[in-house]
């Protein structure tokens, strides 16, 4: 079998959140309801009479898609072989999840997909500039064999 990359997997993974992610935000514009309003329902007001957290999860949920899949003018940037800003990018993204109700699931793919990315940052892994493929090996120099 081969090695896991797991900067591949983490991709499918934050795919998927955001993908779910969409579909949660559309489907808080029918049923509005704030995660913690079991809490308070001081927060109410960011779901319903308008529905600015279900904007925002949209809004986020398409860039990430955007992003990790990429769209043709993102792939091979800085900003889409950059793991670190994927780091930065998703515990954000997790975070405006998190608040609505029917998005907590994505919110929780998106941490595991941050500790992938963790995961294959610590261990050396690099995005490659095209989409789905390998990095390519250096080439190894022969030793000088000894006469």
């Amino acid at each position: 079998m081969g090695k896991l990359i797991k900067n591949h997997w983490a991709r499918l993974v934050c795919m998927t959140a955001a993908a779910y992610q969409i579909a949660a935000s559309l489907e808080g514009f029918f049923w509005p309801k704030f995660f913690f309003d079991f809490h308070t329902k001081n927060f109410d007001a960011c779901v319903k009479p308008i529905p600015i957290l279900q904007t925002i999860n949209l809004v986020l949920g398409i860039l990430t898609l955007a992003y990790e899949w990429p769209l043709k003018y993102l792939a091979g940037t800085w900003l889409h072989e950059s793991m670190e800003a994927r780091m930065l990018w998703l515990p954000l993204v997790s975070l405006s999840s998190m608040l609505l109700y029917q998005a907590t699931n994505p919110a929780l793919y998106y941490l595991i997909g941050l500790g992938a990315y963790f995961w294959a940052y610590t261990e050396g892994e690099v995005i490659c500039a095209v989409p789905w493929t390998l990095p390519k090996r250096a080439e190894r120099r022969r030793r000088p064999e000894k006469v």
